[in-house]
Parts: structure tokens; C-alpha cells; sequence
């Protein structure tokens, strides 16, 4: 009970992004990505979690950071290890 609690709390103090500060957030920390990319991947899936706020798209910075670490391979010692 307590750790569900906490994560409400943890969510209740997180300062969510519009789809402009989400691509400048992935951005700043390596991960290039446009504002239009994450729109047509919330139209068509396979991108990172948001939620809605009347007509405006919100991205959590955690959501946001899961998704591309998901999206990031291991660590790789050479071009040979990357899978076709």
C-alpha cells in the first residue's frame, strides 16, 4: 500500500510536457526526436505513453525516458553484434 502511495505521490509533483517540451526533453538527453514523430506515433502507436488534458497531449519525462531507453539497444562492441 505504501509504494502505490508513493507513486501517486511521485505522479501528483511530476510537471508533465506538451508534445514540444517532450521532443526538446528526449532531445537534450541524446534521443532526436520531432514533435510530429511523437504525434503520428501516438496516432499510430508504438510511442510513449501520454495522457490528455482536455485537447492538449501530456507526456510524464519518466514515460518519455522509459520509452527510449526501451527503444535503445545494448551495449554493442561492434557492428557485427547488431542483429539484421
Amino acid at each position: 500500500v505504501l509504494e502505490s502511495q508513493k507513486r501517486n505521490e511521485d505522479t501528483m509533483n511530476e510537471k508533465y510536457l506538451s508534445r514540444p517540451e517532450a521532443a526538446a526533453h528526449l532531445t537534450e538527453r541524446g534521443f532526436t526526436v520531432s514533435k510530429s514523430t511523437l504525434a503520428k506515433l501516438a496516432s499510430i502507436g508504438g510511442g510513449p505513453a501520454y495522457r490528455r488534458f482536455g485537447n492538449r497531449t501530456l507526456y510524464a519525462p519518466d514515460d518519455l525516458l522509459a520509452w527510449a531507453n526501451s527503444k535503445t539497444s545494448g551495449l554493442l562492441h561492434s557492428t557485427s553484434e547488431i542483429e539484421a
